[in-house]
């Protein structure tokens, strides 16, 4: 099948390539928007997506086997475009691909940015807290808009960030004759509603008082709501390094607490995934606000008691052990559970679980190591070291089998 990208601009902005599969096709799928500009000239059988879209395909498909199909989709269909889900679900080797320019490409021109240096974050069909993971000062986004909504949802977005007085521009129908462009702030946007096809530009700035999120592991404690269940800054930073995240790797974090470590595991890279599993309900609905907040909604929060509710979780690359080291099992399950070469950290400072993490170094191996962190505070009229508890921390990766631990 071919898979064509086309514009605002239709018909006119098609390749002759394009036009000729859509003359010869017997079928044409793709959103209303697409269908609807396609002219008398293209007699092809025209039929919408259904939503759900992508449980729906194979069968969409099926029903049309042995006929020319073609399928519309906006600008270039491998970037956040349809042209993904088609080849996940029916195979690269079936597609011919014929890309139009991408609004990003379109707005890029527009702004006179270099594509390669522009990060982009696509709404559609994703949820808006995933934009609070790129605002960073002085930092040049190109926001994908869901609707003619998403523009108004930013700006809430960024004011309730800390960013409201970042700049604003909203580049609507892209390439097409009633191309528009609108501009403002965060904190002053009152456009109505226009076009829901939008692509909004984003000057980030920061409010004076903003609490600065650095791109590294270790954030503010102050970033995260938390009851004193909470790694603290210092440590959170050694145990993230200690765990060695990669992209597209899965961390289960049992016994989340705040959810610390397993949202800045997920704030290293937008490829990696993670689970929380913590048996506080109230603690695990905390978790989950955690995670929109910081911009990394996908974190599955799991409630219930570990060992048990690792049940039929997927592998995991890594797992973090932040609270119930002594319970049944526990240990026993998260090493089991890795592949070989997966990573186990382990944080405690009491003295009963300090024993059991040297049983499991002298059989394992790995670093165990004791973190102390001090603050200076107030001394009477001086200043002196306040001591936090020291952590003791217990790291290895699994050998393969039949290999011993280092």
């Amino acid at each position: 099948m071919t898979v064509i990208g086309i514009g605002a601009d239709g018909w006119d902005g098609l390749g002759p390539a394009g036009r000729e599969a859509l003359r010869a096709a017997e079928v044409v799928l793709g959103g209303h928007r697409q269908l609807d500009l396609l002219p008398p000239e293209c007699p092809a059988e025209r039929v919408p997506w259904p939503s759900p879209l992508r449980p729906a395909v194979p069968g969409l498909f099926a029903a049309h086997a042995g006929r020319r199909v073609s399928v519309l989709a906006s600008g270039d269909p491998m970037f956040f475009g349809i042209g993904r889900t088609l080849a996940e679900e029916l195979g690269a080797d079936r597609l011919r691909v014929l890309p139009h320019p991408s609004s990003i490409s379109l707005a890029c021109a527009r702004l006179g940015w270099p594509v390669e240096d522009t990060e982009v974050i696509s709404l559609v069909g994703r949820p808006l807290a995933s934009l609070a993971r790129a605002l960073y000062p002085r930092r040049r986004l190109l926001v994908l808009g869901a609707g003619a909504a998403t523009p108004a949802e930013v700006a809430a977005l960024l004011r309730d960030r800390g960013f409201g007085p970042s700049r604003m521009r909203v580049l609507e129908q892209l390439g097409g004759e009633r191309e528009r462009h609108l501009d403002g702030t965060a904190d002053h946007w009152h456009h109505t509603p226009g076009d829901a096809l939008n692509v909004i530009v984003l000057d980030c700035a920061p409010a004076a008082d903003a609490l600065r999120l650095s791109a590294v592991p270790g954030l503010p404690d102050q970033a995260y709501e938390h009851d004193g269940q909470l790694t603290k800054r210092h440590v959170r930073a050694a145990t993230l390094a200690a765990l060695a995240p990669a992209p597209g790797e899965l961390l289960w974090d049992v016994g989340g607490g705040s959810g610390s470590i397993a949202v800045e595991w997920l704030r290293t890279h937008r490829a990696c995934a993670a689970v929380s599993i913590e048996r506080d309900p109230v603690r695990a609905m905390r978790i989950g606000r955690n995670a929109a907040a910081l911009g990394v909604p996908g974190l599955r929060v799991v409630t219930g008691a570990a060992p048990g509710a690792l049940a039929g979780l997927p592998t995991p690359d890594a797992v973090f052990i932040g609270g119930g080291l002594t319970a049944p099992g526990l240990l026993e399950a998260c090493w089991a559970a890795l592949p070989a070469g997966g990573r186990l950290v382990a944080n405690t400072v009491t003295l009963e679980s300090e024993a059991l993490l040297a049983q499991w170094y002298r059989r394992h191996g790995g670093e165990l190591v004791r973190i102390a962190v001090a603050h200076a505070a107030p001394v009477g009229g001086f200043t002196g070291w306040r001591q936090a508890m020291p952590v003791t921390q217990w790291a290895a990766a699994k050998p393969a089998e039949g290999e011993t631990s280092p």
